[in-house]
Parts: structure tokens; C-alpha cells; sequence
């Protein structure tokens, strides 16, 4: 496990390297103090066996964008394609994540996406209360890192991890909360959308909400 762990970090500074040879912003935007504490983040969640998530695991998915974005994404857990990957929003739900942000006139490098819950829970359920207790502080410490303006919230398991509110995705999508300095728009899961392919009025109302983050980020 140290092996393999040393190779990811490895492989991970690498390919920071990389990226700052090519003038992507997140890598020379941020200073070394950031990236250093970005990685040393990184490390403890690819070591960490703080719950029982870490027995099923292929590899965690701590996340990834830009270090000084302004707007961040965040799920409720990696699926099968994250997890065998070690990277957030791959499969058909982070395809339609990335088609929504390209709408949204951002780059996937523009943003971060993360999730509530960095390792996959079997059989792609829900995570457990206990479970996000145990991962609640690497959430915490990327948001503190990279201080976006706002977060989208994707469903309601990340919802609740910012509102704790006994609503509905439905009542509670589409406006605007505080968390501390940091504007919260929840709205569906690209998920939830996949799932209900045919449902336009889904899309609509999506939609709806970037467009209220895109307007408050000065998007047009």
C-alpha cells in the first residue's frame, strides 16, 4: 500500500509539473504553499482507513481543478468508473457535469470537483452518516484551501452536508445560501439526471440554477 501510495504522489506531482510547463492556471496561479498543502491533503486521503470504506476501494478520489477556483462542484461519492480511476465525475453523470460546465463558459481545469465522501461506497450507495463524519475534514480543509465564491451541491446527500435541512432537492434547488462566506446552490445530481434521461423539465431546471451562479460569478 506505501508503494503504491509513494507512485500516486509521484504520478500527482508529475503531472503538476506538467500542467505548470503549460501555463494551466490552477498550477501557476497557485503558490507553493497551497500546492504543498494540497498534496500533503491529497496523501492523507489516498492513506486514509478512518472508516470501513477503505476495505472496498480501488483507489479514493480526493478530487480535482483549479487550486484558486472560484466555483466548486461537490457530490455525494465516487461510482464505479471514479473509483477505478481515482478521478471525480468520469462516467455518464460526470460527462453531463462537464457538458453543464462548458455550458456554463468554464473548463473543468476552471473549477474543482470533489465529493462529500472520497472512496466508493459498495454497490454505489448512499454514504452512511458515519462515514461522512469520518470524511467531513478533507471537504472542509479543500474548501478552506481553495476558497470559491460559490458551490454547487450536487443532490441532496451534499446538500446536507452544507444545510442539513429536512426539504427536498425540489424545495430546496435553485436559491441561493449562505455558509459562511461561501454562496451554496444545491440542485440534482447529473446522476439523477441520467436516470431520467427523458425528462426535459429536469434539464430545464439545472439549467435554471447555473445560470442563477453563472449571473452571480458575472458569467454571461
Amino acid at each position: 500500500m506505501e508503494k503504491d501510495t509513494a507512485k500516486i504522489i509521484s504520478d500527482l506531482e508529475e503531472r503538476l509539473k506538467f500542467y505548470s510547463q503549460l501555463g494551466v492556471e490552477f498550477i501557476t496561479s497557485a503558490s507553493s504553499s497551497a500546492k504543498d498543502d494540497y498534496l500533503s491533503l491529497v496523501k492523507k486521503i489516498l492513506n486514509c482507513r478512518k472508516c470501513e470504506l477503505f476495505r472496498h476501494r480501488k483507489n479514493p478520489v480526493p478530487g480535482e481543478g483549479n487550486l484558486q477556483a472560484e466555483l466548486m462542484f461537490v457530490g455525494e461519492a465516487p461510482g464505479r468508473d471514479e473509483d477505478l480511476q481515482g478521478k471525480p465525475f468520469i462516467g455518464r453523470a460526470g460527462q453531463l457535469l462537464t457538458k453543464i460546465i462548458k455550458a456554463m463558459k468554464y473548463r473543468r481545469q476552471d473549477v474543482y470537483i470533489t465529493n462529500v465522501v472520497k472512496c466508493r461506497p459498495p454497490n454505489n450507495r448512499n454514504p452512511h452518516q458515519t462515514e461522512i463524519e469520518k470524511c467531513q475534514e478533507y471537504l472542509l480543509t479543500q474548501i478552506e484551501l481553495i476558497k470559491p465564491q460559490v458551490i454547487v451541491s450536487l443532490g441532496k446527500v451534499a446538500t446536507d452536508f452544507f444545510l442539513q435541512s429536512s426539504l427536498s432537492m425540489t424545495a430546496l434547488r435553485g436559491k441561493f445560501y449562505d455558509y459562511g462566506k461561501i454562496r451554496i446552490m444545491p440542485t440534482f445530481h447529473p446522476s439523477y439526471l441520467v436516470r431520467n434521461e427523458g425528462n426535459r423539465r429536469l434539464k430545464r431546471m439545472v439549467w435554471e440554477d447555473m445560470k442563477k451562479v453563472m449571473a452571480y460569478l458575472g458569467k454571461k
